[in-house]
């Protein structure tokens, strides 16, 4: 087995302990020297995995303590990685989530929606509306909105799937990239229908503007997440 096999064979081996309560929240790893014992491999091969266990917001390293292993009951968004929620799952290890679909079809774009997709008043947009429930609470709500002369044929079963997997695969369309805006907003009427906000007044709300290759701008999403279940993560390196 190679070095690069072994280090990601040691992170998903890490992973899984935490994700299960092996290692539980606030509880300190075995040292690296430990590790290197456990696994059998070379301290360089534990330190990558171990990077790579911070990087996704598993633990945080404490010089001098070792490695802290973070709450991850609150499940950790990437700010700079554009990603769909099924393959956000999938990378997780997040099983009993659920998607429900509670609008879906074709509209005329308003003022607003013209706005955030810099298109023309009255121009045919999707607009799909999906709850996530995990864990057995309703925690987001993603409130999409797709440029139907970029995406021409959509239904409500795909959106019950993967929009993004049906996107590449069955349309080719090559997505590229996203500016993203997170803001703290009251909750709507809305919000309090579809979510179960255990009494929390505010929610976290992620927008997404996503582009093409040819810098065309195809979707708006706004992702509105109860407060108490989430964070999000960035991996930054300062340059020399």
């Amino acid at each position: 087995m190679t070095k690069s096999n072994k280090y990601q064979q040691i992170f998903e081996d890490l992973s899984d302990k935490i994700q299960n309560g092996t290692y539980t929240a606030n509880s300190i790893l075995p040292s690296e020297n430990e590790l290197t014992v456990i696994y059998a491999t070379s301290r360089e091969t534990i330190r990558k995995a171990l990077t790579l266990l911070a990087q996704k917001g598993l633990i945080q390293k404490l010089r001098g303590k070792g490695s802290l292993v973070l709450d991850v009951s609150r499940m950790s968004f990437p700010i700079s990685g554009l990603v769909s929620f099924k393959e956000l799952q999938t990378s997780m290890g997040r099983d009993q989530i659920e998607t429900f679909v509670h609008d879906f079809g074709l509209i005329s774009a308003d003022d607003g929606i013209a706005t955030q997709l810099e298109t023309s008043l009255n121009a045919e947009i999707w607009k799909v509306v999906r709850s996530r429930k995990i864990g057995g609470d309703r925690i987001i709500l993603d409130k999409s909105y797709f440029l139907k002369e970029q995406v021409p044929l959509l239904t409500k079963e795909i959106c019950e799937n993967s929009i993004y997997e049906y996107l590449e695969g069955e349309l080719r369309l090559p997505i590229d990239f996203a500016k993203k805006e997170i803001v703290v907003e009251e909750c709507t009427d809305e919000d309090r229908e579809y979510l179960d906000l255990n009494e929390y007044d505010h929610v976290v709300v992620v927008k997404n503007y996503v582009h093409l290759k040819d810098a065309t701008l195809f979707e708006y999403t706004e992702s509105r997440h109860r407060l108490d279940m989430f964070r999000f993560v960035d991996f930054a390196r300062r340059k020399h």
